[in-house]
């Protein structure tokens, strides 16, 4: 469904300079929201005529929704079979019912400030008392807890992990909090956030017991991991993971590295990487490193004829003694680094790095941002829930986010015994066990 916001001039100015400005741009764009659904529905615009029209409009009602900036009025469209129903308040309000209880609990817990007190008692149109919280709390966490505790009933070959870190009132007093999150790409080639773990901090036995958690779901079928380079993560992985494929995250990686270089030589760093990194295979990610190493390639700094000038190789000499501490820490992490070339090359990009999770962190930074310090590690579960709940809906109800026709072609040909001929991509040994 695409969907381009229309405002006139004076719907525009109306929204600009009026007392409720924000709620009206947000009751604008929810309706054309709605209007785009119906459409969507229906198979046809308002008074259109198209042989695939499947129903006809029938006026509308007025429902109430409850956000952050206020509650709004929307007009929902009605068909006249009585088919449509939107999935927007579901989605929407689920995350913003979170929201708007970790701020109700700040209140209730006497650590509001006189703002946050304001704000809620307008989104409520009340004052509300501490059951009032605890009634909404419970409808609301069982939601996300059914979420978070669905059996995972197909096979996940790809897994991206990663944590974030939010501020909690605990012990008496504000404690940094690990947030562990998981992703997974299924057989069908769908992405799907499998779920959350919230933890007093990151530390081994918290990915263990997440790990656990996910398997005792019916987590199966891995084949590779993506996660950043943590000791802990890494060994929970191997233990709980075995036999699995594990890349560290190339963009921590690179950063790592980068950090190791002198300023001046990290241009000249960042080619090097991509060289090694993006190799049509491992074996040739090892020799191409190996060359840099023996200074075999100086290539790099030689003159546009081809010709080596004593000053250009002087350069490249000075760049591996300087740089030697940034080149030792990549090939520290060479062998796992380019354990994700042993996929087919499709495959590749999408499973280098822990993007798709740093995209996710951000989603959860916006609503976080209001809250700034969860007043509880149950409300800090309940609104992150929320939020990838919804996440999880749209990416597992869209479009696929990988042919999995050729992955599973490569495992097929890669569990042939090695006698056998196949011509199969190479494939990277398993993560010792």
């Amino acid at each position: 469904m695409t969907l381009s916001i229309d405002l006139s001039d004076e719907e525009l100015e109306k929204i600009l300079l009026g007392d409720r400005g924000r709620d009206l741009l947000m009751e604008k764009v929810f309706n054309q929201v709605l209007e785009a659904e119906m459409t969507e529905h229906l198979g046809a615009d308002r008074y259109e005529r198209n042989e695939n029209r499947s129903g006809y409009r029938n006026g509308s009602y007025e429902r109430e929704l409850t956000t952050r900036v206020g509650q709004l009025t929307l007009e929902v469209p009605r068909c006249k079979d009585g088919s449509f129903s939107t999935k927007l308040f579901q989605r929407y309000q689920r995350s913003e019912k979170a929201l708007v209880l970790a701020l109700m609990e700040m209140v209730v817990q006497g650590v509001s400030t006189r703002r946050v007190k304001k704000i809620t008692t307008e989104l409520c149109g009340r004052e509300f008392s501490k059951s009032t919280v605890s009634r909404l709390t419970k409808q609301l966490d069982e939601q996300v807890k059914a979420w978070d505790e669905r059996p995972l009933d197909q096979e996940y070959p790809f897994l991206v992990l990663d944590a974030m870190h939010v501020k909690v009132r605990r012990q008496g007093g504000v404690r940094s909090t690990a947030v562990l999150l998981a992703v997974g790409i299924s057989e069908k080639g769908q992405r799907e956030i499998l779920g959350l773990h919230t933890t007093l901090s990151e530390t081994e036995s918290a990915w263990k017991s997440f790990l656990e958690k996910l398997s005792k779901r019916g987590l199966a079928g891995v084949e590779h991991v993506t996660s950043d380079r943590d000791r802990g993560l890494k060994e929970a992985i191997r233990q709980k993971l075995p036999g699995v494929i594990w890349t560290p995250c190339h963009a921590h990686l690179r950063r790592n590295v980068l950090d190791d270089t002198p300023e001046e030589w990290r241009g000249s760093m960042k080619d090097l990487m991509d060289e090694v990194l993006q190799a049509s295979s491992q074996t040739e990610a090892f020799r191409i490193f190996e060359e840099i190493l023996e200074g075999d390639r100086r290539k790099m700094v030689t003159v546009a004829n081809g010709e080596e000038q004593p000053e250009e190789v002087d350069a490249y000499n000075k760049l591996l003694e300087e740089a030697a501490p940034a080149l030792a820490t990549l090939k520290e992490n060479l062998e796992e680094a380019t354990a994700v070339l042993a996929l087919p090359d499709k495959y590749r990009r999408r499973l280098r790095t822990t993007n798709m999770i740093e995209r996710l962190i951000e989603e959860v930074r916006r609503r976080e941002k209001v809250i700034r310090i969860f007043p509880n590690m149950d409300s800090a579960w309940r609104l992150i829930g929320a939020v990838l709940a919804e996440k999880h809906e749209e990416w597992s109800t869209g479009r696929k986010y990988l042919d999995m026709a050729e992955f599973r072609n490569w495992k097929k040909q890669a569990s042939r015994p090695e006698s056998e001929p196949d011509g199969s991509t190479e494939r990277q040994p398993a993560m010792a066990t």
